[in-house]
């Protein structure tokens, strides 16, 4: 077809899915959140209905004696609503008036959203979904919305989701691509089964029964000259998680993957990775929406059979574009697509716990809906409060999946309506109050009614419809029998009407001049219409005269081209003669060429197999090396065992010589205690031991033996801070019943100055069990002492005791082990417990033989005789 001369696209005066409209204020309304109220049928005749209607959109009210707030009770209250529907009112009613602008909004490129709110079992999802006999809000839009744009729907494919929340515009062909994939998709193999469908299936046998809205389809107007497309998509909001019910899963996937909210480049909020499907009828729309329904989270309760665990959301997508100017094609530019989208939500309805008797993972759910209707509450409160004081507080949108993914209509982006439903048994009462009481909330919010985002690109109206009328017209003429009827073009510049009929001209009135200022501007406007029309013919007929110069001028500038062609034509042959001898010698070449190529090739092919050859050469090589090494490592370990079995036996031979020396020391320390226990000991040095202090004689029961002598006798004992290192040497006669020890060797080593004050006090000694035991000569000793182990009660240091002794143990650097005291008063506090106030502590040495003679570099008997004689001049005796 011929190309119409249009004017150029008019400037883009905003973009599709933009929020803000700071450009043109005056497209741009506030309007509140429009609410309205629908009561439920009785469900039991004996009920009692606590509410009243008193007018369309007003109601009261009032509690009864059974209500369990003492504040409300016998209390009538008043609510207003957009409008009230009663118990009998239909379903299409309630469409017409909520429901059926929203769709009107929808075609003509504004956004929409409706809620149903209510408690368990008001009706929230009969509303929006229906039943078989009676279809609701979601079946209803469908309806009217396919038959509004049932002849300017777009072919599958040619508008297809970008996954960033736009559309992309495909041509003919790939749409075409995409459709036979499609097909291929579905088809089902001979032999094989159908896919099973779930439970409640049967309900799709009867869509056609649910789609039955009314006898007379409604209709809305459109804009003939676009191309529409309908995608619908359907989530759930499932513990706060967003899940896409209409997803295509794998048979061993049992649960659906969540899905993240995100925001595009408009700041439009929408749900990632979401399927979204392309229907082209409501009954194909209607069967994608009970695939999803058979995936919904529904389940049984106290309060409804079939109570709704999740909220749903089902949202329209309508994606439409400009015609071309010859009104067959959709315009191949992204920026001319306007997309707008109703989304209808089937809230969870919110219950208590005292009446659902929910447990487990029923009451885990009630929680996060409940959650989630408190959240939109609190958004609701603050945009109210926001709007009518002047604050600026930050809306809680993202507490909520509901709310993150609707933010932006409650910003301004779409209408937004609600439907309240309420069940006015009094057993309801106190839920229902809160139902309204957030009816009332949400009826003061101001949502900005944004503008359509449809661009005028210019073109002439009704182009579409010119276009039909032209190829009817030339079917005609082809079927008539002329030829050059599938020749003909149209110009589609203007379409040639004076405009509709004449408006109605009865006068009822002498004063009723609106009649004929009516007529005078119909008239105006054909005449204006006439005059566009009259110049257009003329602008026609002059093009048509310089078409019919132009063409003769071409026909000449043909004849003299076609004489230089043949021309041309006679030095081409030649050429192509030369080229053909060019040719065969080049194919002499070609066959040279490829049998050295062969040869070559050959050549590799042999230096290949000796590059082969010697790889195999080299790892046999390897083999043998590795082969060698496991040989010596085997050598080298066995050598290994047999030294470190020589070292063994080494020191098994010196285990054996110090076990001896242990065994001398030993006799000798026997020999001692034997001379010590003689009966012919003096009298005299009895007494003074027996006057000295006991722990510096040790009795026949103290002497140790076996090892625990040689460490006693061998080893001196260090207490810090008092005490001092002191060696005990012990003189042995070289006679044994026999002998007589002198007065002097008689008498212990001790000093005598050191003397400690005999208190009364009495001691609490705590030691803690884990003690390693100490077998030397010199000990701590306590007297009036009661030992314990652990302490539990306050009562075990408060019972006729003032003192507290602590014996702790530890290693010291050198390994060896270390005693400390730590001792203090006890002092009753007054809360009956009692503290311990540490005033001192003694350090008790344990120094092994064996290390302290490497110390000192293995000193002659003579120099240890001495160094004990130094030390025991200078060393004192531990005692408490």
């Amino acid at each position: 077809m011929k190309p119409a001369n249009s004017k150029p696209p008019a400037a883009l005066r905003k973009h599709v899915g933009r929020t803000k409209h700071d450009d043109n204020d005056d497209d741009v309304s506030k309007e509140p959140v429009k609410v309205f109220c629908r009561l439920r049928p009785m469900t039991r005749p004996n009920d009692t209905s606590c509410i009243k209607i008193t007018s369309d959109t007003s109601l009261v009210i009032t509690s009864g004696e059974s209500v369990t707030n003492v504040r409300t009770a016998n209390r009538a209250i008043r609510t207003c609503f957009s409008h009230v529907f009663g118990p009998s009112s239909s379903q299409n009613e309630v469409f017409n008036v909520v429901a059926l602008p929203l769709v009107q909004n929808l075609i003509n490129g504004r956004n929409g959203l409706l809620f149903t709110y209510g408690v368990t079992g008001s009706g929230k999802t009969y509303t929006m979904s229906g039943s078989m006999n009676d279809a609701g809000i979601m079946p209803r839009s469908l309806d009217v919305m396919f038959n509004s744009i049932a002849h300017c729907q777009a072919k599958k494919f040619i508008f297809k989701p970008d996954k960033l929340n736009g559309f992309d515009v495909q041509n003919e062909n790939d749409a075409l691509l995409d459709r036979q994939n499609e097909l291929q998709k579905f088809v089902i193999p001979t032999g094989g089964k159908t896919p099973r469908t779930c439970k409640g299936d049967g309900k799709n046998e009867n869509n056609n029964d649910m789609l039955n809205v009314s006898n007379e389809p409604q209709t809305v107007d459109i804009d003939e000259d676009n191309a529409y497309a309908v995608f619908i998509t359907y989530v759930e909001v499932y513990n706060n998680s967003v899940y896409d019910l209409l997803e295509e899963t794998d048979a061993k996937a049992k649960t659906l993957q969540s899905k993240i909210i995100r925001e595009d480049g408009y700041r439009n909020m929408y749900i990632h990775g979401c399927t979204e499907v392309e229907v082209k009828s409501s009954e194909e729309a209607f069967e994608v929406f009970q695939r999803g329904q058979c995936r919904r989270h529904i389940a049984y309760t106290n309060l409804n059979a079939e109570s709704s665990r999740s909220h749903s959301v089902f949202t329209i997508r309508l994606v439409q574009a400009p015609l071309d100017k010859q009104g067959e094609q959709v315009v191949q530019d992204k920026r001319t697509v306007c997309i707008s989208q109703l989304s209808l939500v089937d809230l969870a309805g919110s219950e208590r716990t005292n009446r659902s008797k929910n447990t487990g993972q029923r009451l885990r759910e009630a929680g996060n809906i409940n959650n989630s209707l408190m959240t939109l509450r609190t958004c609701l409160e603050i945009l109210r409060e926001n709007q009518t004081q002047g604050t600026n507080k930050i809306v809680p949108y993202r507490d909520s999946k509901i709310t993150q993914l609707f933010k932006n209509y409650f910003d301004g982006d779409g209408a937004v309506r609600m439907i309240i439903c309420v069940n006015p048994s009094i057993d309801d009462y106190d839920e229902t109050i809160q139902v309204l009481k957030f009816a009332e909330v949400s009826q003061e919010v101001q949502v900005t009614n944004s503008a359509s985002s449809k661009l005028d690109l210019g073109y002439t109206p009704g182009r579409r419809q010119a276009n039909k009328m032209f190829k009817e017209a030339r079917n005609r003429l082809e079927c008539a029998g002329h030829r050059d009827a599938a020749e003909l073009e149209v110009d589609l510049g203007l379409v040639y009407s004076l405009g509709g009929p004449f408006p109605g001209m009865d006068v009822t009135n002498p004063h009723n001049d609106e009649i004929i200022t009516t007529l005078m501007r119909f008239l105006e406007l054909r005449i204006q219409k006439r005059n566009v029309l009259r110049e257009d013919l003329k602008q026609k007929q002059n093009d048509f005269r310089n078409m019919l110069v132009n063409l003769e001028r071409e026909n000449v500038s043909l004849k003299i081209e076609n004489s230089t062609l043949k021309a041309m034509d006679d030095q081409q042959r030649k050429k192509i003669t030369t080229l053909e001898a060019h040719i065969c010698k080049t194919e002499a070449q070609i066959d040279t060429l490829l049998y050295r190529l062969n040869s070559a090739n050959e050549l590799i092919r042999h230096m290949k197999q000796e590059l082969k050859d010697k790889d195999t050469l080299l790892n046999q090589r390897i083999t043998d090396k590795q082969r060698v090494k496991e040989k010596y490592s085997s050598r080298i370990q066995a050598e290994t065992n047999k030294m470190s079995k020589e070292l063994e036996s080494k020191l098994r031979r010196q285990r054996e010589i110090l076990q001896n020396q242990m065994k001398q020391k030993e006799d000798k320390l026997k020999l001692v205690k034997q001379i010590l226990s003689d009966e012919d000991v003096d009298v005299n040095v009895k007494e003074r031991l027996e006057t000295e202090d006991p722990t510096s004689v040790m009795s026949d029961a103290e002497i140790p033996t076996g090892s625990e002598a040689t460490t006693s006798v061998s080893e001196p004992i260090i207490s810090t801070p008092r005490t001092i290192t002191r060696p005990i040497t012990m003189v042995q006669s070289e006679h044994r019943s026999d002998a007589r020890l002198s007065r002097k060797e008689r008498i212990p080593v001790v000093n005598l100055r050191y003397r400690r004050s005999q208190s009364a006090d009495r001691w609490i000694d705590h030691r803690p069990p884990g003690l390693a035991p100490v077998g030397t000569i010199l000990q701590p000793f306590i007297r009036r002492k009661r030992s314990v182990t652990q302490l539990t009660d306050p009562k075990d240091i408060t019972s006729r005791a003032s003192k507290y002794c602590l014996v702790a143990q530890e290693q010291d650097t050198d390994g060896e082990l270390e005693t400390k005291l730590y001792k203090g008063d006890i002092l009753p506090t007054s809360g009956g417990g009692a503290q311990v106030v540490f005033n001192d502590m003694e350090h008790l040495k344990q120094v092994s033989p064996v290390s302290r003679r490497k110390r000192s570099g293995y000193l002659s008997p003579e120099k240890n005789v001495a160094s004990e004689a130094n030390s025991e001049d200078s060393s004192k005796k531990p005692r408490i």
